[in-house]
Parts: C-alpha cells; structure tokens; sequence
C-alpha cells in the first residue's frame, strides 16, 4: 500500500481533502477545508477501544472492519454521490492507520485517485507545532498597548479597514482577554483549532509589512499564545493608545452589557477576583450589579482592578514602551476608519 501514500507537502496536489475520524476529533482540529467524513462514528470508536482491551484484539478488529464499511457504503451513497471520475481526494485519519488506509482503498477500487497522507493528522499537527516556533519571527510587530477600554480592538479592526496587516489573537481565542472576556453565546476553540488558525492567518502575511497587535499576556481565556510568538511581541514597537476615562466607561458599557444578562454568571466571574480584591470589596462589585448600577461598577472595575493590573503587568513585558508613540483615540466616534489612517500616517 506504500504507492497510495502521498506526504504533507503535497497536500495542495489533491482536488478534496477528507477526514475520516470521529466527529469529535474532527471538531477538536482538522486541516482547514478538510471534509469530515467519518468511518466510526463517536460511540463506536468507544466501543472498538473496550473491545480491544477487554475482548481480543482480533474481536475489535473483526467488529470494526464490519463498522467501516457500512460507513464508507453510506458515504459513498451521500457524502461523495457526486463527485466525477478523475477525482483524487486525500484521506487522513488519527496516524495514517487502518481507517483511511480503508477508505483509500475502497476508493482506488472504484477507480478515484484517492491517496493517504503519510503520517495522518498527527503529521499535519507536527508541522503545525513547528512552524509556530518559526514563523512568528519572520514578521515586524507593531503593538497597541493600553488600558482595558482604550479601545485597542476596535483601533486593529479600523487598522484592517484601512489595509494594514492586523493580527487579532481575541478574535482567534474567541474571548477578550481580560476576567470578564467570554463572548457571548460563543465557545473557545480548542487549544489545537487556535494553533492552527493562527498559523494560518501568519501565513497569510507579507513579511516586509508589520503586522500590527494587540498587546496581550500569554493567556486568552483558556489559550495559551505560543511563546516564540509571546517573544517576539513583547520585543515590538509599541504605540500607546491613550482614551479618555469617560470614554473607556462609554466603551466597556457598550461591550459587556451582555454580561448583565447574566448576573449569576457575571457575579461568579468577579468571585474569581476575591483572593486579589478580598471579599468587601467582590460582595460590593455584586451589590453594584444586582442594583443595575453600572457605571459606578465599571468606575470600580478600572480604577481598583484594570488600571493596577496594566500598571504591573505591561511595563514589565513590553521594553519599548516608555519610547511609544502616544496615539489619542475616540472609540465609540463614527470616524475610526479616518482615525486609523492617521496612525499609520503618523508610522510611515
């Protein structure tokens, strides 16, 4: 079966490629625009596992061979009815064991040029892990520094606008970064579905253009930045964002309003915060949102927690920031875009 092999670099010779895990692996991480067309379903790789360990190998092997082909059969009916004779996909599973080699078997029969990767996702996930080392130093970072409720996000997205070079880690991490930065309605990846996102997006980027940044810590949520990426931020230029305090209680109203539709949850959240702030002072940020008063607790929020939380943390990290440009932005105004552009006049 060597010949039906094909390795990682030749992933862009095939017209599709098809993953054949469970859902469940599919869902943790794939290779972007692979289809998921799994040969064991979630329960019944859960059995063939028991059954191997439990029973005999040969009993799990017998049981899942019977499993894969019906799958494959139903595929074939449904999931690839339709796809034309010189067809040539390339098959993935776990390691490039027994359920894509079956697949890509099945396929070659019927006459498609189907090949396995070599190595399978584990493979794809080791180069992944590679290039993560290497690929953020080829790039030029700008950062934006600056309080939470300076505006920095919203400062990147107008940057994008106006055809900068902008990576957003938040948007990747599907969180805001700070004790109250879950989105709403919104899981976060999976540590390897952010791996592979971010090496994606650094691909996209022209090395002789900076890229700019949020200044972040190595942690968004529950997602660890790569360090070699974590380095090479903190080594970058920074540009101070500086917003008026009125306008960061404006801003922070309008971003975590969400949170209110939740207290319980919202409350919880600040518990976290009892060992750093003690509990009369979290108990009195709980008083302050079952009164609905906002304002006074996101007044409390910058003053006592945010702001001396920027104080320890980012002069520390980032050794270029007492030299940074100072840039004044107005968020919530309607004219970001002609803001944006007047940064990057300021950079040239």
């Amino acid at each position: 079966m060597k010949s039906l092999l094909a390795p990682l670099d030749q992933i862009a010779d095939f017209d599709e490629i098809v993953d054949v895990r469970t859902p469940l692996e599919f869902a943790e991480d794939h290779i972007p625009g692979a289809t998921n067309a799994p040969v064991l379903s979630n329960e019944e790789r859960v059995i063939i596992g028991t059954m191997y360990k439990q029973v005999s190998p040969f009993e799990a092997t017998r049981l899942g061979a019977a499993m894969v082909s019906r799958n494959i059969a139903a595929h074939l009916e449904t999931t690839f009815a339709d796809r034309p004779r010189n067809w040539r996909p390339l098959i993935y599973c776990w390691r490039g064991g027994k359920r894509s080699e079956s697949m890509t078997t099945w396929f070659n029969l019927i006459g498609w040029r189907a090949r396995q990767l070599e190595g399978g996702y584990k493979t794809y996930r080791r180069d992944v892990v590679e290039l993560l080392d290497t690929l953020p130093q080829r790039f030029r970072y700008i950062v934006l520094a600056g309080h939470t409720g300076s505006g920095k996000t919203r400062l990147l997205n107008a940057l994008a606008g106006a055809h900068a070079q902008t990576l957003d880690l938040e948007a990747l991490a599907a969180h805001r970064g700070s004790i109250l930065g879950m989105l709403p309605n919104q899981r976060q990846p999976s540590q390897k579905a952010f791996d592979t996102a971010l090496v994606g997006a650094l691909r996209g980027f022209d090395t002789e253009q900076p890229v700019f940044v949020e200044a972040e810590s190595r942690r968004i949520g529950t997602i660890a930045l790569p360090v070699s990426l974590t380095e090479q931020i903190h080594r970058g230029t920074c540009v101070r964002v500086e917003t008026e305090r009125d306008e960061r209680i404006r801003l922070l109203l309008q971003d975590y309003a969400h949170l209110f539709d939740n207290r319980a949850l919202f409350k919880s959240q600040l518990a976290r915060l009892v060992e750093l702030h003690g509990r009369a002072r979290v108990g009195e940020w709980h008083t302050l949102i079952d009164e609905d008063r906002r304002v006074e607790l996101f007044e409390q929020l910058i003053d006592l927690h945010y702001d001396p939380a920027y104080a320890r943390s980012t002069g520390k990290h980032f050794a270029k920031l007492p030299e940074s440009l100072r840039f004044a932005l107005r968020p919530t105004d309607a004219d970001l875009h002609e803001q944006a552009c007047a940064l990057l006049a300021q950079l040239r």
